[in-house]
């Protein structure tokens, strides 16, 4: 039986790539000369590190930025957090990466696609929901459905099977 499987997981050579890069402009911007401005790259958060919250968001431009240049979708670093406050004048933010569908994402995932009266199922297997029908034509409807319906989650399709 055909299917393939929803997934949300970024790639994480173009992000440390992206991180990469963004940390060469921060070192070599005039504006950040003398600065302790910095990036870091965890295994699943960015640490965005500046001495005001003006350069915090200088910093987050960048990185956007570099993030579109490398392909990379920017609705995997969730931005949403307040900035934090560190010794001196310093301030920190943590952006947290998606990865994995969560439990109520995969529920409203398979929802969608059991109203769209589409001939196929969604069966959520962890943080993955895994489509399949009876045939490929199906299937391809159903990816052009998430595609239209899900804004809000970066998901790409993996394991096509036939």
């Amino acid at each position: 039986m055909p299917s393939f499987d929803a997934v949300v997981e970024p790639n994480r050579v173009e992000l440390r790539n992206a991180v990469d890069q963004c940390q060469r402009e921060i070192g070599t911007r005039f504006d950040f000369k003398g600065s302790s401005a910095a990036i870091e790259l965890g295994e699943e958060a960015l640490t965005l590190l500046a001495d005001s919250d003006f350069q915090l968001g200088q910093v987050r431009d960048i990185l956007l930025g570099k993030l579109a240049k490398r392909g990379v979708d920017a609705r995997f670093v969730e931005f949403d957090g307040d900035s934090e406050r560190i010794g001196g004048d310093k301030v920190k933010l943590v952006a947290p990466i998606k990865a994995g569908i969560a439990g109520e994402d995969a529920k409203r995932l398979q929802t969608l696609i059991k109203q769209s009266k589409l001939k196929v199922q969604a069966a959520i297997q962890g943080d993955v929901v895994r489509i399949s029908g009876g045939k490929k034509d199906d299937l391809q409807s159903a990816i052009a459905l998430l595609k239209r319906d899900v804004t809000d989650l970066p998901l790409t399709y993996k394991n096509f099977r036939d």
